[in-house]
């Protein structure tokens, strides 16, 4: 189910619970069509999540945390005028239409009472979260600005008049009177023919809500109940992720193939979009980051195929050396001017080579014209598996950045950036060299036992773990062969069930996350070591043991501190 009108009027009840009666404590903007508004209820503080998101357009209360930024947009500081203070005494659903409104309020300045109304409405790219006077209905901003231009029928900018979203010609399954559905039901039989017609007559409806809808109305018992039944839903829903089509989905209704079932639909939300809208952040802010490095990685595995066939070429040495030799050999045979010439190779029991030759050189000059050959390609070699070895290692480096990127939440782009800019990928700025840059700290875990562990998210974070904090006798781990962090225990004895844990960190922070049986090598910090010149993040060990794992995120969320 997507974040349809059914999911939309349960989230309403949900929030007219939790959240009736409550204050505007804070107000925050961590992402451009992002808010957050914390209603304290109850000396309780619950983080309002409002997302006008193309993608993951929802409202939830959320428990993931969210780094604010250093200056606030101007719709921030719009709300922190008109919101912080203010009590929320209604939250009511446009019909059952995706459109959720939120009534506070308020005084103005004078000391007036002032009823304001946000409106955040999920409807893919159009969604947007609008405040509105209800005095006056005039918009006073608006998370995103829609002209004249863009839409004839609906401004909305500061000073436009509030106009709902254009009406669907469907039915209000909330208020049906008629209970067009006991036709339907008469006229379509077929449980997949029903859903859509359903569909087409009520509002509210996704694929998914109007196939269980008619799985209800199918039940050997009166259809007036069934749809009864399944409108109850919405206020003593079950919420759960489940698989369809080999696909995540998730709704308000228990599921033939359930994942997961939560206690409310926050909780779920939060459990099903965390990875989703973190990994779109960290495209849409580390863009330029990824674009650099996808660009640097097809750049250098272009120079590996061409040094791979200079490497091939090479191959040939021995066999120009052959030839100058034959030549200088059998030279009294040569007549000036032939373009060939067979002879016997003595370094292949007499079998006849055919060399090809220059008529304009001698045949002195044609054999000392191998030699140079057989010499160049010679001296080239070393060159090449130098230039080998340095483009593979170059390739391991950039394939570790990708892996972080894959890997990041939007606050580790930052030292990421860091990274790139001191290996001379990024230019500096102006900017960036007046600011003394600062690493952030390794993600902190427990074991089960209490030992603490530290993972590093990237190169420098790894290179300052590894080599600076941690004790000589604590223990290092990292996938085998793979890129991923840096994991250290901080103990000289961990338990075999610690190390393990360790290693699932290991694992689960690396390429391999998605693999089962993962190899993971372990060892003492005092076995690693830096070779001169190496790039961030590299090291060197030996007289490691290796454990494998499959990659449990339930078990990290529980180790995380």
């Amino acid at each position: 189910m997507a974040f349809d009108g059914i999911f939309t009027r349960a989230m309403t009840n949900e929030l007219n619970e939790l959240l009736l009666d409550g204050r505007v404590m804070k107000i925050s903007q961590p992402y451009p069509n992002e808010v957050i508004l914390t209603i304290r209820k109850n000396r309780h503080n619950y983080p309002l999540l409002l997302s006008a998101h193309a993608n993951y357009a929802r409202v939830q209360i959320t428990n993931i945390p969210y780094t604010n930024p250093p200056v606030p947009t101007n719709f921030t500081m719009v709300l922190r005028k008109y919101l912080e203070g203010a009590k929320l005494v209604a939250t009511e659903q446009l019909g059952c239409d995706r459109v959720l409104y939120l009534s506070f309020v308020t005084r103005n300045e004078l000391g007036d009472r002032l009823p304001l109304k946000l409106s955040i409405e999920i409807m893919g790219r159009y969604s947007n979260i609008i405040l509105i006077d209800q005095a006056t209905n005039k918009i006073l901003d608006t998370v995103k600005h829609v002209g004249m231009d863009q839409n004839r029928y609906r401004t909305l900018l500061p000073g436009a008049s509030y106009r709902t979203p254009p009406a669907q010609d469907k039915r209000d399954p909330f208020n049906d009177p008629e209970k067009k559905y006991l036709e339907l039901v008469q006229m379509y039989p077929n449980k997949d023919v029903l859903a859509t017609q359903l569909m087409r007559t009520y509002q509210g409806l996704s694929r998914q809500s109007a196939l269980v809808l008619a799985s209800f109305l199918h039940q050997d018992q009166a259809e007036t109940a069934s749809f009864a039944e399944f409108l109850a839903q919405t206020k003593q829903p079950t919420p759960t992720i489940f698989e369809i089509e080999k696909k995540l989905a998730f709704g308000i209704f228990a599921q033939p193939k359930t994942v997961a079932t939560f206690t409310t639909l926050s909780e779920l939300l939060d459990n099903y979009y965390q990875e989703k809208a973190e990994h779109d952040r960290v495209s849409h802010q580390g863009a330029k980051l990824i674009h650099v490095v996808k660009k640097e990685l097809a750049k250098n595995k272009t120079k590996l195929s061409r040094l791979e066939k200079d490497l091939q070429t090479t191959k040939k040495a021995d066999g120009y050396r052959i030839k100058g030799e034959l030549l200088t050999t059998y030279l009294y045979q040569l007549k000036p001017g032939d373009t060939t010439v067979t002879l016997p190779n003595y370094y292949d029991e007499e079998r006849p080579v055919e060399i090809t030759l220059s008529p304009q050189l001698s045949p002195a000059q044609n054999a000392q014209k191998y030699f140079k050959k057989y010499q160049k390609l010679k001296n080239a070699i070393a060159h090449i598996n130098e230039q080998l070895r340095l483009t593979k290692a170059e390739l391991d480096y950039l394939e570790s950045v990708q892996t972080q990127l894959e890997l990041a939440a939007p606050s580790d782009l930052t030292d990421i950036a860091l990274e790139l800019r001191s290996e001379g990928y990024l230019k500096e700025t102006q900017k960036n060299k007046k600011r003394k840059p600062k690493l952030s700290k390794p993600e902190h875990f427990l074991a089960s036992d209490g030992t603490e562990i530290s993972v590093g998210k990237n190169n420098l974070q790894n290179d300052r773990l590894t080599l600076k904090t941690a004790n000589k006798n604590d223990y290092w781990l990292h996938v085998k062969d793979i890129p991923g962090s840096h994991v250290i225990v901080h103990s000289n004895e961990p338990t075999e069930e610690t190390l393990l844990e360790a290693a699932n960190l290991a694992a689960y922070y690396s390429k391999a996350r998605a693999s089962a049986n993962v190899p993971v090598d372990y060892v003492q910090v005092r076995h690693i070591r830096k070779p001169n010149g190496a790039k961030p993040g590299y090291v060197i060990y030996e007289g490691q043991k290796t454990l494998y794992v499959t990659p449990d995120k339930t078990l990290v969320e529980k180790m995380h501190q």
